[in-house]
């Protein structure tokens, strides 16, 4: 038994835990067997409208368990304008420091998907510190113009970084020297339900004309919105289907044709039917720097649902993919590969689907999240080696 094992852990993420569900989820949805995780989200506003009271109310927790996982919601009952800056670094200190003290948790794991917390757990007294950069955040539509500053001072604090993907690590590798990659995971025998011809289709689908080209994933910026608009105008015959939230830009970016159908936001376990519904599933990322680092969840899971995938060129999915996604740079080359993946004969599928099976095999949560933890463990003693467990913190 390790020093960590059974250690509490206090997660800060910048992604709710009800929003699409990845990484954070499936990592601390593991963690969490055998010991209590701690999910805490950026603040919730109250209703700021109506004059502001002369002394504001204090933010509170607001909280509830999901599954094994404690999500703690920092609540601000009159907005946040009278917390900005190192008021609202320091509402959320108080906040996480009575959470300690009620919870009577000891020297915590410390795992960071946002470095903007970083300076409201100064005084917490961590038994390792964990960076999982996911993403390139401060590449993304909106990101707080602080973020890059508070990013280098976390990687100073942490014992150990994880990155979502290759493209991340070999940018974070010069920061730290204690960083690993790991691509995103899958849960592929939830996926493979796409595969039983029982499981019956959104009725949302029912009817549509086929072929039908199907994306999931969040809705935003890293989309290229022309390129879909260009396909959708090249084949109306074909049926466009955009399952998932659309975030960060206005819902009159959005191209609309008749054959393109947005769905919305769909909870986690109907996914598998919606991938069902799609003869091709594709990935028509932008090429920007909000894409430059990302390594798509999406991939996995259409593997594990069997289907063809064409996407544009993003790095993490041509390098270890491109041997089996079609990879296209434009409207035409995207028609012409849907195309030749409709036509797919027995043989190139049985193909296909055998070097799925040979990537999913190696692409577990559980596989990933048993390596970080190997990783973790031998920080720890590493860490213990050194110097005695310090407080996190950092400007």
């Amino acid at each position: 038994m390790s020093d960590l094992d059974g250690r509490d852990i206090i997660c800060l993420s910048h992604l709710r835990w009800d929003w699409v569900w990845q990484r954070p989820q499936h990592v601390m949805s593991r963690l969490a067997r055998g010991r209590r995780v701690y999910f805490i989200e950026e603040p919730v506003v109250g209703d700021a409208s109506g004059a502001p009271s002369e002394t504001p109310r204090f933010p509170e927790w607001r909280s509830r368990l999901e599954g094994d996982v404690r999500v703690y919601q920092p609540f601000f009952p009159d907005g946040i304008a009278a917390f900005q800056g190192p008021r609202m670094d320091a509402a959320l200190q108080y906040l996480l420091e009575d959470l300690v003290a009620q919870e009577q948790i000891e020297d915590p794991i410390l795992w960071f998907y946002t470095p903007m917390m970083l300076p409201s757990t100064t005084g917490i007294r961590a038994s390792l510190i964990v960076y999982d950069c996911m993403d390139e955040l401060s590449k993304f539509r909106h990101a707080p113009p602080e973020l890059p500053e508070r990013e280098r001072a976390l990687l100073q604090r942490a014992d150990i970084v994880f990155t979502g993907g290759y493209s991340l690590y070999r940018v974070k590798k010069d920061w730290h020297p204690n960083v690993h990659a790991f691509p995103s995971g899958v849960e592929a025998e939830h996926f493979a339900q796409a595969l039983d011809p029982s499981l019956p289709l959104p009725p949302s689908t029912v009817g549509l004309p086929a072929p039908r080209i199907g994306y999931m994933g969040v809705i935003d910026e890293r989309l290229d919105l022309k390129l879909l608009d260009q396909v959708a105008r090249a084949r109306p015959a074909w049926s466009l289907l955009m399952v998932g939230p659309t975030i960060k830009i206005e819902e009159l970016e959005l191209p609309r044709r008749p054959n393109i159908c947005y769905f919305g936001k769909q909870p986690y376990a109907d996914l598998p039917r919606f991938v069902k519904a799609f003869d091709v599933c594709m990935m028509p990322f932008a090429l920007n720097e909000a894409t430059r680092f990302i390594s798509p969840t999406k991939t996995l899971e259409y593997m594990a649902a069997g289907r063809p995938i064409v996407s544009t060129p993003i790095t993490d999915v041509v390098e270890p993919y491109g041997d089996v996604v079609f990879i296209v740079r434009d409207a035409q080359e995207f028609v012409h590969a849907v195309e030749r993946a409709l036509a797919e004969t027995p043989a190139q599928r049985d193909r296909r689907l055998a070097r799925y099976r040979d990537i999913l095999a190696r692409s577990s949560w559980d596989a990933i999240v048993e390596r970080m933890y190997a990783l973790m463990q031998r920080a720890a003693a590493q860490r213990a080696g050194q110097s005695a467990p310090a407080a996190a913190g950092g400007t």
